[in-house]
């Protein structure tokens, strides 16, 4: 069954990576998609796969809004597609689990595939297309501009916990959003940041915890998570939580 890219009316066509090296080791947790660039992200309502194109030939903003499993999720699939990560945050034990998962290197390091910042500026690897780049930046409700997407390859995912009115350059600026469940509150929010009919903004307050909605520019598509047998020992049971 043929996946379904989710990208921006002007991205589109244009996230589609080459094939990345990854040890067997990430192999073992995440089994990636066939779709070359694209990553699996969870089921549309009729079962079929969904693929976001994090990783690109350009610069990208993605906002999570919700709980740290989904964030934690999308970097071990990056991981998984070969892609370098650097994740700023000031709760590093929250991130131990990605970190561990990344394995060691010859040497009986800790891989250089992902590193974990402090929450200030720092020089980042350089991304390339055979080396793409996923800043995580884990900065609280209200993120500073810290690791800006400058060139191409390189992605910056902000984690919010939640929606607050000054996060709302961070929010509107995304290419890719994906948002869990939200309280009435935060919903109304929402449907003033992306302009959401108010159908749209209900949807949001009923999600379940495996419910996803991922939205951009001419971009609503609900999905529900999908989660590996490795990254269930990983992050444990799918949650909205954390």
């Amino acid at each position: 069954m043929s996946s379904s890219r989710l990208l921006d009316a002007q991205s589109r066509g244009k996230g589609i990576a080459p094939e990345f090296l990854v040890s067997p080791g990430m192999l073992d947790v995440v089994s990636p998609s066939g779709d070359r660039g694209g990553m699996v992200l969870g089921s549309g309502m009729n079962g079929e796969p969904l693929t976001i194109s994090v990783l690109r030939s350009a610069p990208t903003r993605m906002v999570v809004v919700g709980g740290l499993y989904l964030a934690r999720q999308v970097a071990l699939r990056a991981m998984a597609t070969g892609a370098w990560i650097t994740i700023a945050t000031g709760r590093p034990a929250a991130w131990q689990a990605v970190m561990r998962a990344a394995g060691t290197g010859q040497d009986g390091r800790p891989s250089p595939l992902a590193q974990l910042r402090r929450l200030s500026p720092v020089e980042l690897p350089r991304p390339s297309e055979d080396a793409p780049l996923l800043v995580v930046h884990d900065g609280g409700h209200v993120p500073q501009e810290l690791f800006p997407p400058r060139s191409p390859w390189q992605t910056t995912m902000y984690v919010l916990p939640y929606l607050h009115p000054q996060a709302t350059s961070t929010a509107s600026s995304a290419d890719l959003v994906l948002v869990q469940r939200l309280p009435v509150g935060q919903a109304q929010l929402a449907s003033q940041i992306w302009r959401l009919p108010p159908q749209m903004a209900h949807q949001l307050t009923t999600l379940k915890d495996d419910q996803v909605i991922a939205l951009g520019q001419n971009l609503w598509r609900p999905l529900r998570l999908v989660t590996t047998p490795g990254e269930t020992q990983i992050l444990g049971a799918v949650r909205r939580g954390d």
